[in-house]
């Protein structure tokens, strides 16, 4: 590769790159998110000679700095899909790797509390649906809640033994220093505003303070929300196999001072998420969220009036909440591709089987469990482009 490397700034800044106006490259992946720094990482692993290229001034600034953090056991997905699959053995791998590596983490378990006949009932097709995944869970009655969780009201539940909450900036910090140790690279402050397919190679314009063009045998698009417009975009490449892409903002607040928790609570899913619940830092303070608000452009600010309508869901299963100790937060936003009134979307990793373009690899609507999964879906990426 034509760029040097610069492990002292943990990734070289656009102004540093040559100024010839045609770099060659062997393999790109667009933007450094948990997920594409585990496919350049994998990548690496395998003797590919990486870039990876970065909107932001820093790695991991976008979907992947905004979320709950959680490592999630892979209960509601269909079992024949990507979310299943992956997540199920992502977990296991991600667990795996902080492990080794001494990255914080915790197995703190979750419980799924259900109040009403019909949200009961939920409860037996979520139990089910775990099965088929290979999921343990364990049900539990309104007695055992009482003793398990005094502080929740809840006629039943389940327990999810395999969900924790981990380190998601060390957890990237590690793929980093991982990628540039088999001698890849970080790019920061890189958009690539246009992509182009000539002859089974790939064209991507770069801007930024030193804009050039980069000519490459291999492009992952990890872009997050951004990668459904700029495979929209990009030429030579058929148009339609970019899917519509809705955004569902969610909204955290966490909340200051002690409180009785010593594992994450859920309500029965609603459409669009997983219902405003609560998580644990690794430090213990509580935060909820998220909740689901459909936008129609990026936007991560976050409304301190949603706090009223957070509490009366909290309340429905945790009646002593001090409403006066939830702070607004962060927002994340999720790339769907289903909207409002649309069910279940999978993940989508679109190779050259679905799309006809040797050596380029889109992945779409990488949502949660995408931080569970990353480890994985980059072993579904690395086979693509070896296949």
């Amino acid at each position: 590769m034509v760029l040097t490397n610069d492990r002292k700034t943990t990734g070289m800044n656009a102004k540093q790159m040559t100024k010839r106006d045609i770099l060659q490259a062997d393999t790109v992946v667009i933007g450094a998110g948990i997920i594409g720094l585990a496919v350049a990482r994998k990548l690496a692993m395998q003797g590919r000679d990486v870039l990876v290229l970065e909107f932001g001034a820093h790695f991991g600034e976008g979907v992947s700095s905004r979320n709950s953090e959680v490592i999630h056991a892979g209960i509601y997905y269909p079992e024949d899909s990507l979310k299943a699959r992956l997540c199920v053995r992502g977990r296991r791998m991600l667990y795996d790797y902080c492990q080794a590596r001494g990255i914080n983490h915790r197995r703190t378990g979750k419980w799924i509390v259900a109040n009403g006949a019909s949200q009961v009932e939920r409860l037996d097709t979520i139990a089910s649906q775990a099965l088929r995944n290979g999921v343990p869970l364990q049900r539990m009655t309104r007695r055992a809640l009482q003793v398990s969780l005094p502080d929740v009201t809840a006629q039943e539940a389940l327990y999810s033994p395999e969900t924790g909450i981990v380190d998601s900036h060390g957890v990237m910090l590690s793929l980093l220093g991982e990628l540039e140790d088999y001698g890849g690279q970080l790019v920061r402050r890189a958009p690539v505003e246009r992509a182009a397919t000539y002859d089974e190679e790939h064209r991507l314009s770069v801007g930024g303070q030193a804009p050039c063009e980069l000519r490459a045998h291999r492009v992952v698009n990890a872009a997050g929300l951004g990668a459904v417009p700029l495979a929209t975009s990009w030429k030579g490449v058929p148009a339609d196999i970019a899917p519509r892409q809705w955004l569902a903002r969610g909204v955290y607040f966490s909340y200051s001072g002690r409180h009785p928790f010593h594992s994450l609570v859920y309500p029965v899913p609603e459409p669009g998420g997983l219902g405003v619940h609560l998580t644990l830092d690794l430090a213990g303070q509580a935060r909820f969220g998220p909740d689901v608000e459909w936008i129609k452009r990026v936007d991560f600010s976050v409304d301190p009036g949603r706090a009223r309508s957070f509490a009366n869901s909290i309340r429905r299963w945790w009646p002593a909440l001090d409403d006066s100790r939830l702070q607004p937060a962060y927002a994340g936003i999720r790339p769907k591709l289903a909207g409002p009134d649309g069910g279940f979307a999978d993940f989508c990793i679109a190779g050259e089987r679905q799309h006809g373009v040797p050596g380029l690899v889109h992945l779409f609507g990488i949502e949660s469990p995408g931080l569970t999964a990353s480890l994985a879906i980059a072993d579904e990426v690395a086979k693509l482009l070896t296949d």
